[in-house]
């Protein structure tokens, strides 16, 4: 890295990070957001934005804690918002994630159901983050997704694995996570490069027909190394590097789903195509 570099860096988080305290998602805003902005089982999709969401959080994330910020994000701008817990092991709470991804997908499966049905509409758009990215690849090749799903984004997905390693990276973000998860996290095997699940999941190509997919990584991710790792090769399929729109975001692995307002930006283009902006570093303003 050039010395001017390691100079920016520091205002480059500064900047970032009190971009996205005063953008307009409001702390207040994502307090209520469970109960009166996403999830909201009344809400009916409009004809500017005619499908709904459906967010999947991320290894050791839950329904909630993964979307504080992008569901509100999403559902201020008109969106019909909804999440799901998947992956728990008896008697472990809140830690989500670990449980076998093929089950897991299954749960997607009857959410994305319930979602459709709720809304009234034909097909859904997801968003998830890290395993939340690669595990609906699961649902969309072999449970019928594919008919149910209009676009798949994923905010740094595990699509080729990774290292055992970088799972125990993720641990600090996660207090008391440590002396609750076991060796016996079949979610966490299934995520290791080479696994049987990986293997299958990938045999015959990365991608199935009708469904859009973008893969949205960031270049100082510590989770899914390398981070290229993570795109997919396919029609329909468009690989983004968060720096290559703002060269001044440092978002790694779990940042670039809990808190930042450029990669959130670039997965609403990924939804609304016909009216997609240029996602540039003045994002994290809109």
């Amino acid at each position: 890295m050039l010395p001017w570099r390691r100079l920016l860096r520091p205002l480059a988080v500064l900047t970032l990070t009190a971009a996205a305290l005063v953008a307009p998602t409001g702390a207040a805003q994502a307090a209520s957001a469970p109960s009166s902005g996403w999830n909201n089982w009344s809400c009916k999709p409009s004809a500017a934005h005619p499908r709904p969401v459906v967010l999947v959080h991320g290894t050791f994330g839950n329904s909630w804690d993964n979307w504080l910020g992008l569901a509100p994000y999403l559902v201020h701008r008109g969106y019909c918002v909804y999440s799901l817990d998947y992956g728990q092991l008896p008697g472990v709470p809140f830690f989500n994630g670990l449980g076998p991804i093929d089950k897991s997908a299954e749960q997607l499966d009857v959410f994305v159901d319930k979602v459709l049905a709720s809304t009234g509409a034909s097909k859904t758009d997801i968003i998830g983050h890290s395993q939340g990215g690669m595990m609906p690849r699961y649902y969309l090749k072999f449970l019928g997704g594919a008919q149910k799903v209009n676009a798949l984004v994923g905010l740094a997905p595990d699509n080729h694995g990774t290292t055992l390693l970088g799972f125990t990276k993720l641990l600090p973000y996660f207090p008391g996570a440590e002396h609750l998860i076991s060796s016996a996290t079949p979610g966490l095997a299934d995520q290791i490069a080479g696994s049987a699940f990986l293997q299958k999941l990938n045999e015959g190509g990365d991608t199935v027909p009708g469904v859009k997919y973008t893969v949205i990584a960031t270049k100082y991710d510590e989770v899914v190394t390398p981070y290229r790792s993570g795109f997919l090769e396919g029609p329909n399929v468009r690989n983004v590097v968060l720096q290559d729109l703002c060269f001044l975001d440092l978002s790694e692995h779990v940042a670039i789903g809990l808190t930042d307002r450029i990669a959130w930006h670039e997965a609403l283009n990924a939804l609304d195509p016909a009216n997609a902006e240029r996602t540039t570093c003045a994002s994290v303003f809109d």
